[in-house]
Parts: structure tokens; C-alpha cells; sequence
């Protein structure tokens, strides 16, 4: 009888794992869109969605303004002028 109710037990345990996040760092990098709003959203009200989330935000921003980082960098030919 025991080991019948351990065994539910770790079968009810094991289907309450953690969801996977509803929106990925690769989701929000595609879609800019989505990803100006949640960054507006994350400044005003971050408690609200979590710092797991927004660091989610973070990250997608990230990626999109360093982009792949296999462009090297590439001076200008004529040096600037002051």
C-alpha cells in the first residue's frame, strides 16, 4: 500500500516539472515589435512580470544589437578630423 501511494506520489511530483518559457530569447529577437513592447513593460512594471522574463528581454535585446558578432570591425579609411 506504501509503495503504491510513494509511486503516485512521484509520478504527480515528476508531472509538475517547470513549463517551458512562453516566449524564448530566439522568439523575442525575432520579432522587434514584441520585443519594444515587453522592454517598456519590463522598465515600468518588472516586479509584475519577474526577473526571469526580463532577463529574457535583456538578453534578446542584447542579441539583437551585437547581432551574430561575426562582423568584424572595420575602420574608416580617412581618420576623422577634430
Amino acid at each position: 500500500m506504501n509503495k503504491g501511494i510513494f509511486l503516485i506520489l512521484v509520478v504527480a511530483l515528476t508531472a509538475c516539472g517547470k513549463p517551458e518559457p512562453a516566449e524564448t530569447v530566439e522568439a523575442l529577437t525575432a520579432n522587434p515589435e514584441r520585443l519594444k513592447e515587453l522592454r517598456q513593460q519590463c522598465k515600468t512594471d518588472g516586479a509584475k512580470l519577474g526577473d526571469e522574463f526580463c532577463n529574457r528581454v535583456a538578453e534578446a535585446t542584447n542579441r539583437r544589437f551585437f547581432n551574430d558578432g561575426k562582423t568584424p570591425y572595420t575602420p574608416p579609411k580617412e581618420r576623422p578630423k577634430f
